[in-house]
């Protein structure tokens, strides 16, 4: 069922009178997780099904055409067999069952997983390549099997929702919003989704319909945003096609919006099972990457009031101890570091050099900070609903991997464990 309250023909009459009745609110949701009472604390599956340059730089570098800067130009560009067979071995070896066991042994709930429109959907002269639902699906019995639950993230959406690399195709502007068949596409998916994991929301718990959607270029992109919003809370929670309710919960994006910006949006008693979800970076500007290491902790505990009072359970699902844009190709593939001043237009800061790649160059003092910076943000976004970090692994940038952090000791074995429990004042 699409709910559209643009489009009000396309509501039945009796789904009209059950919101009219505020019957939604009779039928509270049961969540798989108990979302609001226990955090949220979880690691992202980055570069896996959906391909980043940063986090995996070696898979473009090998193809030796600087032309291939994302998913959309990686299948464009370059032999169609061997972009799959890369592709396959890739799917097959950067997330495996042990990464689940390690997971769930390093004391985390919840794996979200970036996903792209592509898996279900290729039209006409879209280069994408596709084989990733089997893998999806078994990520979804690994998670069940060690105690772990999922949020499926819809990454990328047809002509990009924000024009970044890791949306699958690196555009100058996105053309998502731009398009009522980009919009009615990403629909079908989100209504395909909800209903094929409709029976297993004690393991998929959460769906996200679309990741960070550029909302910063106002309401061209935020008013057909909304629209989506209302219509994927009428697939993702009525995935049956009928007026039973399911018990799947939607992670909104905030559209890079402050929190304030949707007070009262999809909110109780009228909507069961919404939550919001914020991503919270310091180093995509200028101003952020030039921060002394406590400027960087004292913006991160600046967060808890806000995450504490908005009116949905919120989830930080994207954040990092990392500070620095330095990452190969954080920014994208050919396109320099702020920090260092390798970006056109940025101005330099300082050298990189021991703050990337690998941790055996990490000095004592950088784990240190990397350590206070980890513990300041995750006491701060647990005054919401929780966290899930940016990212699991990464070829070479082992400041932005959970993986790594456990390995060198700037994330803890047990995430509750504080060295600094008092950083936030």
């Amino acid at each position: 069922m699409v709910l559209s309250f643009k489009h009000a023909i396309t509501i039945s009459v009796f789904t009209l009178g059950f919101f009219a009745r505020g019957a939604l609110s009779d039928n509270p949701i049961n969540a798989g997780f108990p979302y609001g009472s226990q955090k949220v604390r979880g690691v992202n599956l980055g570069g896996w099904l959906v391909l980043e340059p940063w986090i995996t730089p070696s898979l473009f570098d090998n193809t030796g055409n600087t032309n291939i800067v994302d998913e959309w130009t990686f299948g464009q560009l370059q032999d169609r067999n061997t972009a799959r067979n890369t592709l396959v071995n890739h799917w097959n070896t950067w997330i495996t069952q042990s990464d689940f066991a390690a997971i769930a042994g390093a004391g985390l709930n919840h794996v979200r997983i970036p996903i792209g429109y592509w898996a279900w959907d290729v039209s006409a002269g879209e280069p994408y390549i596709q084989g990733q639902l089997p893998y999806l699906d078994k990520a979804i019995g690994w998670a069940k099997q060690y105690g772990l639950k999922v949020i499926i993230d819809l990454h990328g959406a047809p002509g990009s929702q924000n024009g970044f690399d890791n949306s699958g195709h690196r555009v100058s502007f996105p053309q998502w919003q731009a398009s009522q068949s980009n919009i009615d596409r990403t629909s079908a998916i989100i209504k395909k989704l909800a209903s094929t994991y409709a029976g297993q929301s004690d393991v998929v718990t959460m769906i996200a319909p679309l990741n960070e959607p550029a909302g910063f270029y106002g309401d061209q992109v935020l008013t057909p945003l909304r629209q989506y919003w209302y219509d994927s809370y009428g697939n993702i929670r009525f995935p049956y096609g009928t007026s039973q309710q399911g018990n799947t919960v939607v992670l909104l994006h905030d559209a890079f919006q402050p929190l304030s910006y949707w007070n009262g949006f999809q909110t109780p008693p009228q909507w069961q099972g919404v939550a919001m979800d914020t991503h919270i970076y310091q180093m995509f500007s200028q101003d952020e990457v030039s921060r002394t290491n406590q400027q960087h902790i004292n913006a991160a505990c600046a967060y808890g009031s806000s995450l504490s009072s908005f009116d949905l359970w919120t989830v930080v699902g994207e954040w990092t101890p990392a500070a620095t844009d330095c990452a190969k190709y954080l920014n994208g593939r050919g396109v320099g570091a702020r920090y260092d001043g390798t970006r056109s237009g940025s101005t330099r800061v300082g050298s990189c050099s021991g703050l990337t790649g690998s941790a055996s160059s990490f000095s004592a003092s950088y784990k240190t900070f990397l350590r206070q910076y980890w513990e300041a943000q995750t006491i701060t976004y647990e005054k919401g609903a929780g966290w899930i970090q940016w990212t699991w692994k990464a070829e070479n940038a082992d400041e932005w991997s959970y993986q790594a952090g456990l390995a060198n000791g700037w994330i803890p074995q047990n995430p509750t464990s504080r060295q600094y429990p008092n950083i936030c004042g």
